[in-house]
């Protein structure tokens, strides 16, 4: 099956995180789509694993519920310490990241007046 790895339906988790992100906001499943500006029935549709999304459907969803779009796809969706713990890796990551382009930036940028 395309979308199930080693037992981990990807389309089941989404669809259960999708439901719980919403229901957590209180958002009614209309609520949502106007939110994300996909219709009632979409949303409907993908919380009972009828149709399933698109990169650019997913970042709508996730930019509507106020999370990252990596978080509908999780096992333990609702799990805050964990979802804390990234994101503090994430963002040491992101700094990092930007001192090795700034650094890089600066050695290029050096002009040799000789």
């Amino acid at each position: 099956m395309v979308n199930q790895i080693e037992g981990y339906d990807i389309r089941v988790s989404f669809s259960r995180n999708l439901k719980l992100y919403r229901k957590k906001l209180h958002l009614s499943q209309l609520a949502l789509s106007m939110k994300a500006g996909i219709t009632h029935n979409f949303v409907n549709d993908i919380e009972n694993c009828k149709k399933w999304v698109s990169p650019e459907t997913i970042n709508k969803l996730a930019m509507a519920l106020e999370i990252e779009p990596y978080q509908l796809f999780m096992t333990n969706p609702l799990d805050e310490k964990r979802t804390k713990r990234l994101h503090v890796h994430l963002d040491e990551l992101n700094a990092q990241f930007n001192r090795a382009v700034c650094e890089i930036k600066e050695s290029y940028l050096l002009i040799d007046d000789e």
